[in-house]
């Protein structure tokens, strides 16, 4: 299969400041539900020189909202999977946050087989075979200022978004479409990942505790380092070197990966 430049794809957002043919590697990036995957490339200084942020952009989301966006975390799955075969011309790690963790996931075991797949990093998620969780299954089934009250415990929508009905009208759909996506979800056991696991979390999170990680270790061949953050669910939220310190070291740690010198590394 030939490679396709990342770039040239209409599944991911780079900052497009990378010199070709551009850092030793990348990092893949999901957003959470109803995230904006520009978001990420505010994490490219962070890793400048060390990795390029690619920022998942999937049918119906961003500039492809006019595209028929996927319904099934499986079906979207396969498609993501697909693309980074096509795009994947160095080593990678696949990271994803909450809803974002869930779908990295499906893709990490659909991609096992690709030789520049270094490592996955789930972020503010409870073991795949936990999901859906009665909370987010509940809130899939709301409309409206519930629907926004009950997302609200998650976090991540600011004040005016849950003062302002006609903000909500305007920014809520992709967010209420990835819920219910969530909802949908349906785990299949499968054979342990292949590629080394790592969970960050926030020490403040709601929803995300000692039982709820724990069963990771059954999707590993060896149990996931993990690694806390101040904050909660969205603890990187003005403090992305709470990941980016992370990612480095783990880029550090994977064979085949260029080392610049100078790097400075905090694991939370």
């Amino acid at each position: 299969m030939s490679v396709v430049p990342v770039s040239a794809s209409p599944w991911f957002l780079c900052d497009g400041t990378q010199a070709e043919p551009g850092p030793a590697a990348r990092v893949y990036c999901f957003p959470h539900a109803g995230g904006n995957p520009r978001s990420f490339l505010g994490w490219q200084p962070d890793l400048a020189g060390v990795a390029e942020i690619a920022g998942l952009c999937p049918p119906g989301r961003g500039r492809r909202y006019r595209e028929p966006a996927l319904a099934d975390i499986a079906d979207l799955a396969d498609a993501v999977a697909h693309e980074i075969s096509t795009t994947a011309d160095r080593p990678f790690i696949l990271f994803g946050h909450s809803f974002g963790a869930v779908l990295a996931f499906e893709v990490a075991r659909r991609i096992g087989h690709l030789p520049d797949f270094r490592h996955l990093l789930a972020s503010g998620c409870s073991a795949p075979s936990l999901l859906p969780t009665r909370r987010v299954v509940e809130a899939a089934r709301l409309e409206g200022r519930e629907f926004t009250e009950a997302v609200g415990f998650f976090g991540g929508l600011p004040p005016e978004v849950m003062a302002d009905e006609g903000l909500q009208e305007l920014l809520l759909p992709n967010l209420r479409a990835d819920f219910r996506m969530v909802a949908g979800y349906t785990y299949r056991p499968a054979a342990p990942l292949c590629v080394p696991v790592t969970l960050v979390n926030g020490l403040d999170d709601p929803h995300i505790g000692e039982a709820g990680l724990r069963p990771w270790e059954r999707e590993c061949l060896r149990p996931p380092a993990r690694h806390w953050s101040e904050g909660g669910h969205f603890y990187f939220d003005g403090r992305s070197r709470s990941v980016t310190d992370i990612l480095r070291s783990l880029l550090s740690a994977a064979p085949d990966v260029g080392q610049p010198g100078d790097w400075h590394v905090e694991l939370i």
